[in-house]
């Protein structure tokens, strides 16, 4: 898959008190650019504990479930665009079907 943008994982984890993020954000980003996923169910072999959304969203947990991760995914096209990286307090704010902080 094609993840965009890293730059947003990396404003993230960069942030006072998030750079415990780095190495989950890290691994999750190597992981979906090796993926191929064809459907939400691909993301779900893959990731037990994800969550599909409308508006083709996927929230992942990241760093023992300490942070939320959603991206919009373009299956057809192979893309993966980053829309929200936050605390899950901050993420209990969202909606995350709308949200574009990036």
């Amino acid at each position: 898959m094609r993840v965009i943008a890293k730059s947003s994982l990396q404003k993230f984890w960069e942030r006072p008190g998030c750079g415990d993020a780095r190495g989950p954000l890290h691994s999750w980003y190597d992981e979906a650019l090796k993926a191929k996923w064809r459907s939400p169910q691909d993301i779900k072999s893959q990731y037990a504990s994800a969550n599909i959304c409308g508006n083709n969203r996927v929230v992942f947990n990241v760093g023992g479930n300490k942070y939320r991760l959603v991206v919009e995914v373009q299956y057809r096209a192979g893309i993966v665009w980053v829309k929200f990286v936050g605390t899950n307090a901050q993420y209990d704010r969202i909606d995350v079907e709308s949200v574009h902080e990036y």
